[in-house]
């Protein structure tokens, strides 16, 4: 039994790599995608967005000496590239998708286009999101925020390395705790690593919950969508 209906699921590019952390892991890449079939087989609409840091990171290119907005577009090209590895995976056991790009390249990828988008959930079939916002200087976080809110999403769950929020980064800090609940205000006072400011503070306004859970447990992404008590829940209230 499935707590959330609709769930928008924020995969980072690193992700994808497994070990490596560069490129895209087919056998990383397979696991995830049968989790996810196994969110829809629960009834339950699922759209993710996906990053593109396992092939390009933008602010990398800028920090490199590259203009900005040019290494945030490389960026977004890059999700795309991982959207379509997605939707590969996913079609490849019987997963109905569209892939969506905020940047318009019709052969490969739909526009976004709200209406339809939320005519593909009714219909069960996945959305995965490329090309963050469509706009340099964006985060795929806040990308993640935005869909979630625009298709009325229940959740974002934040796929994530470790268990949840910790007091301080716990491979650094052998003290940090990991904290069950946090309100989005207390992330961004106390700078906590849940999502970047602009995609917390819309989550914020929204009254949009998270969860922040670890991808590297198999089956932690149902257990997230049937409620159970993994990672970390960040709610506007406490």
């Amino acid at each position: 039994m499935a707590k959330f209906g609709r769930v928008l699921l924020k995969l980072s590019g690193e992700a994808l790599a497994g070990e490596s952390g560069y490129g895209i892991d087919v056998d990383t890449l397979s696991r995830i995608a049968a989790e996810m079939k196994a969110v829809v087989e629960l009834g339950v609409e699922l759209a993710v967005v996906v990053g593109g840091g396992n092939i390009f990171r933008g602010m990398a290119g800028a920090a490199g000496g590259m203009d900005r907005a040019s290494a945030d577009y490389m960026g977004m090209l890059a999700t795309v590239m991982n959207a379509l590895a997605i939707q590969d995976a996913l079609e490849n056991i019987e997963v109905d998708t569209r892939v969506i790009s905020a940047i318009t390249m019709r052969q490969i990828a739909e526009p976004y286009i709200r209406r339809r988008a939320m005519r593909h959930l009714e219909k069960r079939r996945v959305l995965i999101f490329g090309g963050g916002t469509g706009n340099p200087y964006f985060t795929t976080d806040t990308a993640a925020a935005l869909r979630a809110n625009e298709i009325n999403a229940d959740v974002i769950l934040k796929a994530t390395k470790v268990d949840g929020v910790y007091t301080a980064d716990p491979n650094l800090d052998a003290t940090a705790e990991l904290l069950p609940r946090v309100t989005q205000h207390e992330a961004l006072s106390r700078r906590l690593k849940v999502m970047d400011a602009t995609a917390l503070s819309l989550c914020m306004d929204t009254d949009l919950p998270i969860v922040v859970f670890n991808l590297n447990k198999p089956g932690n992404i149902v257990r997230v969508v049937r409620g159970e008590d993994v990672g970390t829940v960040v709610t506007a209230e406490g």
